[in-house]
Parts: C-alpha cells; sequence; structure tokens
C-alpha cells in the first residue's frame, strides 16, 4: 500500500484512547448542568448534584443499599491507595498482578506499607492462577487489566466465607463487565472510563466488611487529611453522601452526571455492557481477517472487552509509535498505542461510549498503517 491508497472511511470519532476515553455520543460542553458552577460545593446545589451523582452512580451500577458510594480525590488511584493505606494491615496480604497497575500495588503494599505480602503474578496476556489464593488474607487486584486486556472472567472465584477483604481496582471493568456486589468488600473505579467522563476524581464503594474494618482497625501508620474516612471510631457518613473530603471540580461532577445520564437512556447497565461487547466483537473480527494481528490475551474467557490488546507481527514500541502517529495525522484513530510498560503492541478502547461503526471503520486504517510504517 502506498498514500494513494489511503482509505477512504474514516472513523466518525476517532478516540480509542483507554484513558480519559471517549466522551459519550452526543456530548457537548453546552450540554453540561452549569448551575452549580462557581458555586460552593458545600451549598445547597453543590451537594444536591454530588448527592444526584452518586445515585446515578448506585442506580446505573445496579449497586445494592449494602454498599456505600463515595466520590473521592486522585482519580481511581486514589479511592485505591485511600482503601490500601486506612484498611491493610490488620490481616496478612495477597495482592495479584498480571499489567503494571497491579504492579503498582504490589509496589506499595511491598516498598510502602512493608506488609511483606504473598504476591501472585503472571506475564502479560495471561491470568494467574486465582485457585492460589488464600481468602483468610486481604486480597487487592485488577478487574481488568487496562494494560493486557486480560480481565477475570466472573467472580467464582472470590470466597463467599472469606475472612480477609476483597479488594477491587475495577476501573476499567465498571459500566462493562458484570460485578457481583457480594464478592467485592472494596470496590475502585474513576469516571474517565467506561463513562467517558474526566479524571482526577475517584469512587471508592465500600461493603459492610469494609465499614467494619474501617470503624474497628487503626493502622499503625499515620494518614493524610485525604486518606481519612473515620472520626471517633464511625465512619464519617457525609463521605458518601456527597460530603467530599476535598473540593470536588463541580465541572467534572456535571461531566459525569452527564455520562450516567446517557447510559440511563440508553437502558442501563446491560445496554452499556451490550455496546462495548459489540465493539470488542468488531475489533475481534478484525483481527480475524489479519494474519498479522493478534490478541495479547490468548484466551477469550479472560480477555476484556474494554481495553483490548493487540499484537503485531514484527513489531517493536518505535514501529507501534510509527503506525499510532500515522493514524493520528490522518484523524483515523487516536491513542492507541500499548501502555508504555507493556509488550510493544496496540491498544484499541472498546467501551460503551465507542460506536461499533467506528471500530469497524478502523480496519482498512490498521491496514494501511502498518503497510506504511513498514515501508
Amino acid at each position: 500500500m502506498t498514500e494513494l491508497n489511503v482509505p477512504a472511511r474514516k472513523p466518525a470519532r476517532p478516540h480509542f484512547s483507554s484513558g480519559p476515553c471517549a466522551k459519550p455520543p452526543g456530548w457537548s460542553p453546552e450540554k453540561l448542568n452549569t448551575e452549580s458552577l462557581g458555586r460552593s460545593h458545600r451549598s445547597k446545589i453543590g451537594k444536591s448534584r454530588l448527592a444526584y451523582c452518586i445515585d446515578l452512580m448506585r442506580e446505573v451500577l445496579q449497586v445494592p443499599e449494602t454498599h456505600k458510594i463515595g466520590i473521592v480525590p486522585g482519580s481511581d488511584t486514589g479511592a485505591v491507595e485511600m482503601a490500601m493505606w486506612s484498611m491493610l494491615g490488620a490481616k496478612p496480604v495477597t495482592t495479584i498482578a498480571w499489567e503494571s497497575f497491579g504492579d503498582g500495588w504490589v509496589t506499595d503494599a511491598v516498598k510502602q506499607l512493608k506488609l511483606d505480602p504473598t504476591v501472585i503474578k503472571a506475564d502479560y496476556g495471561q491470568l494467574p492462577d486465582l485457585d492460589q489464593v488464600d481468602w483468610s488474607n486481604d486480597v487487592i487486584f485488577t478487574w481488568n487489566g487496562t494494560t493486557s486486556g486480560v480481565r477475570v472472567p466472573n467472580g467464582d472465584w472470590i470466597s463467599d466465607s472469606r475472612e480477609g477483604l476483597c479488594i477491587a481496582d475495577a476501573t476499567s471493568a465498571v459500566f462493562a463487565q458484570d460485578i457481583d456486589w457480594n464478592k467485592v468488600d472494596v470496590l475502585t473505579f474513576s469516571w474517565q472510563k467506561v463513562l467517558g467522563g474526566e479524571g482526577a476524581h475517584g469512587v471508592l464503594i465500600l461493603g459492610p466488611r469494609a465499614v467494619e474494618r474501617l470503624e474497628t482497625y487503626t493502622p499503625e501508620w499515620p494518614l493524610p487529611k485525604v486518606f481519612r474516612m473515620t472520626k471517633g471510631g464511625k465512619l464519617i457518613e457525609g463521605i458518601f453522601k456527597g460530603e467530599t473530603i476535598n473540593t470536588p471540580s463541580m465541572l467534572a461532577v456535571e461531566d459525569a452526571i452527564f455520562a450516567l445520564e446517557w447510559g440511563k437512556s440508553l437502558g442501563g447497565l446491560d445496554a452499556m455492557k451490550a455496546r462495548a461487547n459489540a465493539n470488542a466483537a468488531a475489533l475481534d473480527a478484525i483481527v480475524e481477517e489479519r494474519d498479522w494481528l493478534g490478541h495479547l490475551a490468548a484466551d477469550p474467557a479472560s480477555r476484556s472487552n474494554t481495553s483490548v490488546c493487540l499484537t503485531v507481527e514484527g513489531a517493536d514500541t518505535d514501529f507501534i509509535k510509527k503506525m499510532a502517529k500515522l493514524l493520528e495525522e490522518q484523524d483515523a484513530a487516536y491513542d492507541v498505542a500499548g501502555y508504555r510498560d507493556a509488550p510493544a503492541g496496540l491498544r484499541i478502547w472498546c467501551g460503551a461510549t465507542v460506536d461499533t461503526a467506528d471500530v469497524e471503520a478502523l480496519g482498512p486504517w490498521l491496514d494501511w498503517a502498518y503497510a506504511s510504517a513498514k515501508a
């Protein structure tokens, strides 16, 4: 192929970044509610919009009333760190990692909290043997590995009679994959993934056992203000009613509300999952038609339907950078190079805010970029 063979049809919205991700179809800044902007987040309107955002998350994600939902600082990373620094140390710890973000939680447990955890690992593209997990320990893992495209297929491996806490970083899984809320004690995410929202804010969901841990255990190390969720041995309930620990961006909150209302208008969680599944299936069809493309996640049962990671025959990091640059220059696909710590390859976001027609239009462009980079 040469430049003369540039495909005629482009994706209408070439936003395939794995975070921040494509905005919901039809989004524009003019459509955001701005009544809360320029007002205190502790004003009546500020608190009501924060509470409404929490209520929408509960409704769309089908979170039971037994679980508390809080908007916290620091994106998903902040939410995971809050849980780790506030709850770990009461029991032995197991960390499970098969990609870079899971490795990050291993590093925190080992080097920062110095907990000497049991570490269960697998290479990129693989899922560890989950039968090794001892559920008398507190267990931390990523539900969907954003940088490897490998997810846990379900929550069946999580013990119903566990003594330890199940702490799941599910930032690229929620709104696209099934979550059994009886299986998780702590779950975290940020709006910037499947919702197509903005970064900087995280969401922390606590089950009853996590609340019990917070109210009965005080870690040995000091906690900064943004990590503190109890006062006088009791949970600070206001955090989970919209009374945030520190000042949130009300613009980001309104953006999240727009995305949640969009998801609800589609038909809620089932419709959002269906869109992600359709996108992943469209991308899989492209892969199956090309012998130079493959899935980093070899097992379809544990292959992500959001952060889909692809191998490219003979490609190194420089080659992938060339492909990604060519695609961006043509406004055909943005931000599709794999994560910097992952094996060289492409990463195509297939979450609910992406339109399936845009994924389908990507195939000829991948052919063109591959041939052009080789040339």
